[in-house]
């Protein structure tokens, strides 16, 4: 057999491969999710069905359960088009009122009331996912350069521990922190013997600290927990990047920025996509429990505006109308950060 036939038995034994879209041409870029829409690996049939009957069958339950207490309850929304009192006959024996709780919320006394507790979960949000996504990255980083595996898991069983608490201990202890010296708070003691400070400070007195407190008690709850899937992302980084890092004489710190931290940044994307769909659920407990009359213009957030103006005054529709605010600006939110991940070529949900 010569050379040249068997060359054109390689040649053709295959489809040819499709010519790589030019600098990323709208009509290259068609045919390539023609080409995946032709795929026979992604086109679904009653064999593949049937070879993944375990797989689907376990995702049953947890089907059934996202149905049962997430999408069947939208029903409920009916409440917030409602002059709802219970008592008076079923869901849709209720008088209809239109968008009359639309406008009661959104104007007048209620409306500068709700602008007002809406800033403060942004607020209180935003900062405790800037604080926390950072730290919990430093940590990760760290925690990846201890060589010393024992010392490295005992680090690791630390951090993770706060995550169990419950948050009625974690504002309990965080309520003690605070306090007086003559109560046990060891932040103002600290703050005292370091003369950074003359007196001591009444933190839950203070509106302007409230969200850092919020900030501070998440990040030291949930550090270590945040941490792994972090962790989980740099293992599954290809070693040899960093041998070749380290025969082109690159130290610790440049492996760190250059390799590590790129290496888990579509985790952090993803992540931070999933999390922008609860900036209005900040946690409810702390503000909840550490709140009081003297910082309530800065404390009171969506949720402890629901359970007090809603559920204790019976104002079931207006409670109503806040949820349906927080899940629309919710949808709106992660589709957002989604679109924006991948206008920059970064991982997306979708």
């Amino acid at each position: 057999m010569t050379d040249a036939t068997v060359s054109t038995l390689v040649a053709g034994s295959g489809p040819e491969p499709d010519p790589e879209p030019a600098n990323g041409s709208r009509s290259g870029k068609r045919k390539a999710r023609t080409n995946a829409a032709k795929d026979p690996r992604r086109e679904i049939t009653w064999d593949r069905i049937w070879a993944q009957r375990v797989l689907l069958a376990m995702a049953v339950p947890l089907l059934l359960y996202q149905i049962l207490f997430k999408y069947v309850p939208v029903y409920g929304w009916a409440i917030g088009f409602q002059d709802y009192k219970p008592g008076r006959g079923g869901i849709w024996e209720q008088e209809w009122v239109g968008l009359e709780n639309f406008v009661d919320l959104f104007t007048g006394v209620n409306g500068e009331r709700f602008a007002r507790v809406v800033a403060n979960t942004l607020g209180q949000s935003t900062l405790t996912l800037i604080v926390g996504t950072f730290g919990a990255i430093v940590l990760a980083l760290l925690l990846n350069e201890v060589k010393n595996q024992p010392f490295k898991r005992v680090m690791q069983n630390i951090t993770y521990m706060p995550h169990f608490l419950s948050w009625v201990i974690v504002a309990s202890l965080a309520s003690v922190a605070l306090s007086l010296p003559s109560s046990g708070g060891f932040i103002n003691q600290a703050l005292m013997s370091l003369n950074l400070v003359d007196e001591p400070i009444l933190f839950l007195t203070e509106p302007n600290y409230f969200w850092g407190i919020v900030a501070g008690t998440n990040l030291w709850k949930e550090l270590g927990w945040n941490t792994i899937l972090y962790l989980a992302a740099i293992t599954a980084i290809d070693p040899t990047l960093y041998e070749a890092a380290e025969v082109d004489g690159a130290g610790r710190y440049r492996k760190m920025f250059s390799i590590t931290l790129p290496g888990i940044m579509p985790t952090i994307v993803v992540l931070l996509i999933i999390n922008s769909g609860w900036i209005l659920s900040t946690n409810f407990e702390l503000p909840y429990f550490l709140g009081n009359g003297l910082v309530s213009e800065t404390a009171e957030t969506i949720d402890v505006f629901v359970l007090r103006y809603g559920y204790e005054l019976g104002n079931y529709s207006l409670a109503v109308v806040a949820g349906i605010f927080k899940t629309v600006v919710a949808i709106i939110l992660v589709g957002s950060a989604n679109l924006a991940a991948k206008r920059l070529n970064q991982e997306t949900l979708v």
